[in-house]
């Protein structure tokens, strides 16, 4: 039953941060700001890292299986 949950989260984590990171990407190929009212690299690169966390969280959970 643990194996159902590890799957769930790591399918989730992953997701999100194969997403956030594919979402930023496009931003900054189109030079558009990533957040607003914030510094145009101070937002890509905490962005970029979160979606990296993400998704290293989410290949984590799938180690747990």
């Amino acid at each position: 039953m643990e194996s159902v949950s590890a799957v769930f989260a790591g399918t989730a984590l992953a997701l999100f941060g194969a997403a956030l990171l594919l979402w930023t990407g496009a931003r900054a190929l189109h030079r558009a700001p990533v957040a607003h009212g914030v510094s145009p690299v101070a937002s890509t690169a905490l962005t970029t890292l979160f979606g990296l966390v993400f998704l290293g969280l989410g290949v984590w959970c799938f180690t747990l299986v």
